[in-house]
């Protein structure tokens, strides 16, 4: 779904562990990390496309996390004019996200990329919290930090961020 402005509408996930550390997943056959995050379908809600998502990408159902928070507003990126498909229409010339932080209460073993025929990711690892804003494409880079920094206080709440001490 693209909005008259030329943005995808989207939801990104953060999941975390019972020790704040953070799911950091590497592109399938590709080079580049990054959280799990999908397209907003016709008549979904933010919550149901993040749910659908975090099955699809990572194989997690409702029963596997618990809602920890979410962004207030919508967060927006550019693609790089060399990722802008001038041939399609709409033409999507970014990306705006709701941001979900999930605590995962299931198993780590329930984390899976076989939900789909083609997998998003092919690797993940738990990364310290401001590690994946440092570490994603360049173009993501303010979003990850927004999103992060909004929801800084769902995990350490009563504690200043500091995004140069992981």
């Amino acid at each position: 779904m693209i909005d008259d402005d030329g943005y995808r509408c989207n939801v990104g996930i953060i999941l975390c562990s019972q020790q704040n550390k953070l799911f950091w997943a590497r592109r399938a056959n590709q080079t580049g990390w990054q959280f799990p995050q999908g397209g907003i379908d016709e008549g979904e809600t933010h919550e149901e496309a993040m749910y659908r998502e975090l099955h699809e990408e990572i194989g997690l159902k409702p029963e596997h996390v618990e809602v920890v928070g979410k962004t207030r507003e919508w967060v927006y990126y550019d693609l790089p004019k060399r990722f802008v498909r001038m041939d399609s229409f709409p033409i999507c010339k970014g990306q705006k996200q709701i941001w979900f932080m999930l605590r995962l209460v299931g198993d780590e073993r329930d984390i899976s990329f076989d939900a789909t025929d083609k997998p998003e990711f092919d690797r993940w690892r738990w990364a310290d919290y401001w590690e994946p804003a440092f570490d994603v494409v360049h173009f993501k880079r303010n979003v990850y930090l927004s999103a992060l920094t909004e929801m800084w206080s769902f995990l350490f709440p009563g504690i200043t961020p500091n995004i140069f001490k992981g």
